[in-house]
């Protein structure tokens, strides 16, 4: 029988094995409740844990293996592939860059507490009234706030510790501007407000270059990698003669080190490409409670 078409039966099969055992187990459970029949308990407990985009990664690799063992007997192959398949998307993918996310989120809370404090309110009273239009990533974090602002905690030290929670730089500026701004009172506030805008939106737009930038490397090695991907595949199927040499023992060996090298490249690639971790500005020094008059919550 053609070994190719003994693979993609083998593939289809196993498809067809996790497509059954998903239909079987898909229905209403208890938390905590693993067990079933025929599936060892850790395996099922870690499938139904995992995203549907892990498993479809797990199943593919499965996949890989089984057909690559199928044509090639090769334990390089066998082991490779579903390496790869499991590897290489977080290698490739963009690392996340939370200086943006919390940024972008700070800057829209800032444009809208301008907004309430130009209508006469003070800024505690502008972080009440827009607490629900902040983003989620700020969503916690003020709503903690407010929590303590309630609970007559000076809006200083209120704000010290919604700069604990966001635990970023870039947050600490902001609401280190903020204290001073609440701290003057009303008088200029609107304006320290808006120069603080202005300030987050230079620095926002700086952090998005340095992202696009950073990712112009990122994009020609997802380019390299998948031409060199189908370079091999292509070979192996239509000239296997040319990589006959890799599947002896030696060669299996020899393979083994440049996959190896080529996805330590990869992680050294995706470890240049993180924002390094900066310090803080603000740090926490303690809580202090506002008198019973409360002198700005």
């Amino acid at each position: 029988m053609n070994p190719v078409l003994v693979a993609l039966c083998a593939a289809a099969a196993i498809f067809g094995v996790f497509a059954v055992v998903e239909g079987l187990v898909r229905r209403p459970r208890r938390r905590g409740d693993v067990s079933g029949p025929g599936i060892p308990v850790l395996v099922r407990a870690r499938w139904h844990g995992a995203t549907r985009a892990q498993q479809i990664s797990w199943s593919l690799a499965v996949a890989g293996a089984l057909v690559g063992y199928l044509l090639t007997r090769s334990l390089l192959v066998t082991g490779g592939v579903p390496a790869l398949i499991l590897v290489l998307p977080g290698l490739l993918s963009a690392p996340p860059n939370r200086d943006v996310e919390v940024l972008e989120a700070c800057d829209r809370w800032v444009r809208l507490l301008i907004g309430s404090v130009s209508t006469g309110k003070s800024v505690p009273d502008a972080i009440r009234a827009t607490r629900n239009q902040v983003a989620p990533v700020l969503r916690a974090p003020v709503d903690g706030l407010i929590a303590r602002l309630d609970a007559r905690w000076s809006t200083a030290s209120a704000l010290r510790a919604m700069a604990d929670d966001l635990a970023h730089p870039d947050a600490d500026a902001i609401i280190a501007a903020l204290i001073v701004a609440t701290r003057r009172g009303g008088t200029g506030t609107g304006d320290a407000l808006r120069a603080l805008g202005q300030h987050s939106r230079r620095r926002l737009q700086s952090l998005r270059e340095i992202a696009t930038e950073r990712a112009k490397p990122r994009i020609v090695v997802r380019q390299v990698t998948l031409i060199t991907v189908v370079v091999l595949v292509g070979v192996a199927v239509f000239n296997p003669d040319y990589v006959a040499p890799y599947l002896t023992p030696t060669g299996q060996l020899l393979g083994a080190g440049l996959l190896a090298a080529y996805l330590g490249s990869l992680v050294m690639l995706r470890r240049m490409s993180t924002p390094e971790q900066r310090e803080r500005i603000l740090q926490g020094d303690g809580v202090e409670l506002a008198p019973a008059g409360g002198d700005d919550a």
